[in-house]
């Protein structure tokens, strides 16, 4: 297998990058990829506003490493790598618009970067022409900025990969060896159980080709981010078996559930989709989605017509041991939870539309080129369509939030506060105060304790409107705000902020 790779990979001198054939690499290249990462930070900035406001998740990883507030109760399925990827802002600065810049400015980076790891491999303008499929996706565009793991992942993927074939290739190729660890150590410290299913593929590539070195360095690297994983299951979830079985639990327990139609119900800009239900979305919306593997499959013929085969056979594996426990695993979907895997498939994807549009001789078939024209019109529009209600949506929902932290400020819940109830991690995060709740997922006190520190410092219970607040509650002072009721607790004189 190891000469049958090295025949498809051409190019193991040192200092010659791995290629295939029809994969030749122009420095021109390099400004292309530039051009769609570029193309890319700028749609996040006009399309997302960079003022949107921080969503539930976002402040939960945020205020691990937060001048704003308190950290959040920190759950099983979580991992710290997006808490230390925002802490350069985040440790200093309470803006959410500077945070919003600095993702979007830090993801275009990482989609070039990861892009240009494959350069030789395919030729440029599939590169190219990769990154602006993966990168007009709503998905993308909403999720890019955003201070989420999943986006991370799918750079992390996209890198292993690449750098993997590389590295197969050539054993000396260090520059290939630290991008392999790179990746797995990305992939792993954002999503631990997403870089092992990820990397099955790889595993088993390397073990087959018996590549000892390449096999020490990518588990290496999926060991800095896992290992921190195991060091805090030991030391706040009981173990890595009791994490894992905490975090199937707080998912609505792991196993058999054909996920496939709450993914597509969620393609219509739905962020979370649990409990999934609801009628599927307009057609327009779900189209791309079973178009996808179609030029997936596509793309893999011409690979193998082209002497790629492994490049592209590597890429549609990995991408579908990415999918397979969002698809059959999960009883609730997200669309980000498949980033990983459209990021891997939209390089054998352009590699199909490319194939399309031109002749065996490379000249553009004008009438094809005309109707995938237009398809792709139509996609983008689509795209567009649902972000733009998306970030409307959004804006309005983490807008009351605000307004809440508002109403808590003017009633006198100010830090050092403890916020409990309805929307208290995402409102807690707004107003400074610490978020506590005696059950459920998110337990980290219990009643007594709350009861205990409202008598000292600034506490409020969030219920929603005409819905009576716990027993313990019910004589705090009641406040309506913004789709919420608060009620705060009275202090005991001499107590509470200055």
């Amino acid at each position: 297998m190891a000469h049958g790779t090295n025949a498809l990979l051409v190019g193991a001198r040192r200092g010659t990058p791995a290629a295939v054939p029809g994969g030749s690499w122009h420095p021109r290249g390099a400004w292309l990829l530039a051009a769609v990462a570029g193309a890319f930070t700028l749609a996040q900035l006009l399309l997302v506003r960079p003022g949107l406001g921080i969503g539930w998740d976002e402040a939960v990883y945020i205020s691990q490493n937060s001048a704003q507030a308190p950290p959040a109760f920190f759950s099983a399925p979580r991992a710290r790598g997006v808490s230390l990827l925002v802490a350069p802002i985040t440790t200093w600065s309470t803006s959410g618009e500077l945070l919003r810049v600095y993702l979007a400015l830090l993801s275009g980076l990482a989609l070039y970067l990861a892009l240009r790891v494959w350069r030789g491999l395919f030729p440029a303008r599939v590169l190219a022409a990769a990154g602006a499929l993966f990168a007009t996706l709503w998905i993308t565009l909403f999720y890019g900025p955003a201070a989420m793991p999943n986006y991370w992942v799918a750079i992390g993927a996209l890198t292993c990969v690449g750098c993997c074939l590389r590295a197969y290739a050539d054993h000396r190729d260090r520059a290939a060896l630290w991008g392999v660890a790179a990746g797995g150590a990305l992939m792993a410290w954002m999503r631990p159980t997403d870089a092992v299913w990820t990397s099955l593929p790889l595993l088993v590539l390397v073990a087959a080709g018996r590549r000892l070195r390449l096999a020490l360095v990518f588990l290496a690297g999926l060991a800095t981010g896992i290992g921190q994983w195991v060091i805090e299951a030991f030391l706040s979830h009981g173990g890595p078996l009791e994490r894992l079985a905490e975090g199937s639990r707080i998912q609505g327990g792991l196993g058999w559930h054909f996920a496939v139609d709450d993914q597509l119900r969620s393609l219509a800009g739905r962020g979370l989709c649990r409990p999934c239900t609801g009628s599927l979305p307009h057609p327009a919306v779900m189209t791309w989605w079973f178009v996808l593997p179609v030029l997936a499959a596509v793309g893999l013929v011409i690979a193998i017509r082209a002497g790629r085969t492994l490049p592209t056979l590597l890429l549609l594996a990995c991408a579908t041991t990415a999918a397979l426990p969002y698809l059959f695993l999960i009883g609730y979907a997200a669309p980000r939870f498949l980033q990983p895997a459209y990021l891997l498939l939209a390089i054998p994807v352009a590699d199909a539309l490319f194939h399309l549009v031109t002749g065996t001789n490379g000249r553009w078939r004008p009438a094809a080129a005309a109707l995938v024209a237009l398809g792709l019109a139509g996609h983008l529009a689509v795209q567009y369509a649902v972000l733009d209600r998306l970030v409307d949506r959004t804006a309005a929902g983490r807008g009351d939030w605000s307004r809440v932290a508002a109403d808590l400020h003017r009633q006198g819940v100010r830090p050092p506060c403890r916020l409990t109830g309805v929307d208290a991690v995402p409102i807690a995060f707004y107003t400074g105060c610490r978020s506590v709740n005696p059950r459920g997922h998110n337990a980290n006190t219990t009643v007594e304790g709350i009861v205990d520190t409202a008598r000292r410092i600034p506490t409020a219970v969030l219920t929603r409107p005409g819905v009576a607040p716990p027993a313990y509650a019910r004589g705090w002072e009641r406040h309506p705000s913004a789709r919420l009721d608060l009620h705060v607790a009275p202090l005991a004189p001499g107590n509470g902020p200055a």
